[in-house]
Formats: structure tokens, sequence, C-alpha cells
């Protein structure tokens, strides 16, 4: 309803449901007030103005520390209260309890549940030490109720904002120590890598060394005591023992894993010059055993739809080109 001068009497309550906004704002407007008690009401929204943007700037001093905010809290609520000379607060979170200086209890009390996620946590109370006259709630006003509640909805959304920061903090401090001990890993598992290449690089020496020393003289003096006819026998695994030592049938091993050993020998023999039929009777096996193998090894290659002849790519410059790269 509109009075005089239009001013408002009374809050419609409809433009706030629920908020406490009408009591914590409503000042006596009336003709018949009295200027000091106008004057009295105006102080005490403006204490509770204070006690809203003074909780404000608590909250933003200590951002990181729930419990410092409400220790220094405590102490500053008394202040917006109508007889601040004679009034304590107390504040309950959780399992810790936070009191004001000369904090008694008495009968004089006003209370406020305060939530966080919709789970009751605490209450922030308030206590006069001295018995006043009654007002809206006991010796409290009304508006004192609506700051009340509004401090305790401020209270479990500064809570659940540093619950959330806090546990923020900790997930990025366990994704920073994730993240070193996953670079420590990586760099031993380079080390690891590393040292096996070494000393794959060493066997592989040590193997082209003893064939070099070892097994061509004996295979040189093999070849002088034997028929001629059987002597293609001897220079084809003299051939195979040199390919074995060779850069090539290392690379079919590294960039072809998908071929068996069987597979890769049989390249050696084809990139040798050895027919089907030859390779057959050699391994002790059909020619159409042997055919298989080479439409596998076409395959893996991924020379199965080319018009490429199998030997005349085995043998071309490519692999040797490759493997200086």
């Amino acid at each position: 309803m509109v009075k005089k001068k239009g001013v408002s009497k009374d809050v419609d309550s409809r433009k706030y449901p629920d908020t406490g906004l009408p009591r914590l704002w409503r000042i006596p407007f009336s003709e018949e007030t009295e200027q000091l008690k106008v004057e009295s009401a105006l102080r005490e929204r403006i204490k509770e103005l204070n006690c809203l943007y003074g909780v404000s700037q608590l909250a933003e001093r200590h951002f990181n520390s729930l419990d410092n905010l409400l220790e220094e809290l405590v102490n500053f609520l008394p202040l917006s209260w109508q007889y601040p000379d004679i009034t304590c607060s107390r504040i309950v979170f959780k399992n810790n309890t936070y009191k004001s200086e000369g904090f008694k209890i008495t009968e004089w009390r006003q209370s406020a549940r305060i939530y966080v996620y919709s789970e009751p946590v605490g209450e922030v109370a308030i206590f006069y030490l001295e018995e006043r006259p009654p007002a809206d709630e006991g010796p409290f006003l009304a508006e004192e109720r609506a700051l009340l509640d509004a401090l305790a909805d401020q209270i479990g959304t500064i809570a659940t904002r540093v619950s959330a920061e806090m546990e923020l903090q900790e997930i990025n401090k366990q994704l920073s120590l994730e993240r070193k001990a996953l670079q420590e890993s990586n760099a031993a598992l380079r080390t690891v890598l590393t040292r096996i290449e070494e000393e794959k690089n060493e066997i592989y020496r040590n193997i082209k060394t003893n064939v070099d020393k070892v097994l061509m003289p004996i295979l040189l003096a093999l070849a002088l005591e034997i028929p001629p006819t059987q002597s293609k026998y001897v220079e084809m695994l003299r051939t195979n023992l040199v390919d074995i030592t060779s850069q090539f049938v290392r690379h079919l091993s590294n960039n072809y894993q998908s071929l068996t050993p069987t597979e890769i020998n049989i390249c050696n023999m084809i990139r040798n010059g050895l027919r089907t039929k030859e390779i057959a009777q050699t391994r002790g096996v059909s020619s159409a055993t042997i055919n298989r193998h080479r439409e596998n090894i076409r395959r893996k290659l991924k020379i199965t739809n080319d018009n490429v002849n199998l030997a005349t790519y085995l043998q071309s410059s490519m692999w040797e080109e490759e493997t200086q790269a």
C-alpha cells in the first residue's frame, strides 16, 4: 500500500518471496512516527548493511581459510546488534566451535542453522548477556532475525566455495605430483630403451664379427672340398650369413614386424635369386606352401595390388636408401 509522498509503509512481500528482505529493510515511515525512532531505525539498518558488507570483506581476506574467517567473524557480529556492549556470539561449524570475547550462554538467544549442499553443518547464534525490553523475537528485532538468517546463508555459501577451492587445490597438487612422477618414469623408460638399443647394437656387432672371423673362413674352406654341384648351397649359406648381418634383415624385422622369421628367411632367398621350387626343396616343403608365403609377404609389404615383381622389389636400392636414412 502507498501513503502520502509516494512512500510505502510496507514492502510488497510478493516481490521478495521467502527472502527475508521485507523485514530486513523495513523502516517505519508513518507520519505518526517520531523522528528519533526513524533515526534509530536508520542507524540499525546501516549497522546491518555494514555487517553484510563486512562479512564479504572478511571472506575476501580469508578466501583460502574458513577457520581464520570464522575466528574473526565471531567477534565482528556483536557490533551489528542493538546492544553491542552486552552482545556475544558463537559459531558452530562441523566439529569446530568459535566464540566471541566474553562469551556466555544466556536465555536471551537468537540462532540460525548453517547449511552446505542443503545439509545442516552448524549454526550461528547471538546472545544478550543482560535482559532487554521485549521486541519482535524476545529482545531481538525482526530485522535482526532476517540479518542472522542472511548471515547463516552467507557463511554456508562461503564455506561451500572455500571447500571447493581447497578440494581443487588438492586435486591440482595431486595432478602435479602425478605429472612429476610420470615425467620421471618417462625419463627412466627412455634411459632403459637407450640402453636396450645400445645392447642390441653391441650384439649385432659381436655377431657380425663372429660371422666374418669364424664362419666365413670355414665356408670358404668347405667350398674347396665339396663337389661343384653342391657349391651353390655353400654360396647360398654364405649369402644368407651376410644378409643376417646386413641392414636388410634388420630393416625387415624393425619396420615390418608382422613378418614371421620364416617369411624373413624366404625374403632372403627370393632376394638372392632362388625360385619357388628351389626354396621349397631347400626348406623341405611344397611349392604351394612357398607360394602362400609369397602372397603373405606381398600383403605385409603392401604390394599386393601393385604390378611389381617381388624379387625385383626386395633387390631394389630402396632398401639401402631406407637403411641409410
